[in-house]
């Protein structure tokens, strides 16, 4: 297993694939982890043990395509696995992870190894999802991918429940079952900041002028 090289200067690099359910994250992660095993480097791939919907411990992507991967229960776990000859580490499900998988993440980029995450930057309610907040923050390359709205056709960038009576968490994992890809035209059925602009105050007449035009004013 591992053991740190305090001494080893060469940097890492942290990569994020993000987006929406059905956007192909996962597939864009075994894109890169296939192309690093086609140059020789070590590769290897941790899930979180919660996301069993394909299977037990392969990472599967929605449209089928498959890698073999170690299901881990907590981020810490990831370390406790690693080996010293690993040059690249996948993770995929990031966002089901514990707040630890941020200092093991710096840790690894530390250690010169390069990190391919993928995960759902929001919930099906708009909010931020997990540690992708901070991951985002701190990681060297963002790519954020748009899937297909399954009621237009149009891009989506949201994640649909269909059934919110069903579970009020965050955490639900589900397929095509339970969510949908949308737009945020037909994601949008909140009406929460509409009921708070009915609150606002509206500008008096003239009082949104330029400074400028008021100072010149006769």
């Amino acid at each position: 297993m591992v053991g740190y090289n305090m001494g080893h200067l060469a940097s890492g690099i942290v990569e994020v694939v993000c987006g929406p359910m059905f956007s192909g994250k996962t597939e864009e992660l075994i894109r890169r982890v296939r192309r690093a095993q086609i140059a020789r480097q070590k590769v290897q791939i941790f899930k979180p043990a919660i996301d069993d919907r394909y299977h037990e411990s392969d990472v599967v992507s929605h449209s089928s395509l498959s890698i073999t991967a170690l299901p881990v229960a907590s981020s810490l776990d990831i370390l406790s696995n690693l080996f010293d000859s690993t040059r690249v580490v996948a993770i995929d499900e990031v966002q089901f992870f514990d707040q630890n998988i941020i200092p093991v993440i710096k840790k690894l980029a530390r250690r010169g190894i390069r990190v391919i995450c993928a995960g759902l930057d929001q919930d099906y309610k708009g909010s931020s999802f997990g540690p992708l907040p901070e991951l985002l923050c701190m990681a060297d390359r963002v790519d954020k991918i748009q899937a297909i709205c399954t009621v237009c056709g149009a891009p989506a960038s949201k994640t649909y429940r269909k059934n919110t009576e069903e579970c009020a968490e965050q955490v639900l994992v589900g397929e095509s079952d339970r969510y949908e890809a949308r737009c945020r035209v037909h994601w949008d059925d909140h009406a929460e900041d509409e009921d708070l602009l009915a609150f606002s105050i509206p500008l008096k007449s003239g009082t949104n002028k330029d400074p400028k035009e008021v100072a010149t004013s006769p």
